[in-house]
């Protein structure tokens, strides 16, 4: 891990003790992502963290910070995000969420579906060997 990657990681809970670190955020996640986070974050992740940062420092006390857009869905919520809006691109559309702690260890891909879920309707001609005998309208 290098000096950066560290660095971030000690700003995630606040502390300067690794060892309390890795125990605070330990608890916080599943299994998946402290491995992520121990083979360490790549450059793409960390911009996206300090637009946030900066994103947060720059509005009001009483204001939600602007919306940071973002196409990755691969990045696990931290808990130096939350109370960040994010813009999580869905292959078609930016969908805003509002990071909230309970949150944290899941990834932002969770929060913007990229599919349109199926609505079945009623079986038509062929769907069964029953579907002969429905009405047609």
């Amino acid at each position: 891990m290098t000096r950066y990657q560290y660095a971030v990681v000690v700003n995630l809970c606040g502390k300067s003790m690794k060892g309390e670190i890795s125990d605070q955020l330990a608890k916080l996640l599943p299994c998946r992502a402290r491995r992520r986070l121990a083979r360490g974050l790549k450059r793409k992740h960390l911009t996206l963290l300090a637009r946030l940062r900066r994103a947060k420092k720059e509005a009001s006390v009483l204001e939600k910070p602007a919306t940071i857009k973002t196409h990755l869905r691969d990045m696990i919520v931290l808990p130096e995000m939350v109370g960040s809006m994010i813009g999580v691109y869905n292959g078609k559309v930016f969908n805003q969420v509002e990071v909230k702690p309970e949150m944290i260890g899941h990834y932002l891909g969770e929060f913007s579906i990229s599919y349109k879920p199926v609505k079945h309707g009623r079986p038509g001609i062929g769907a069964t060997h029953s579907s002969r005998f429905i009405p047609l309208k």
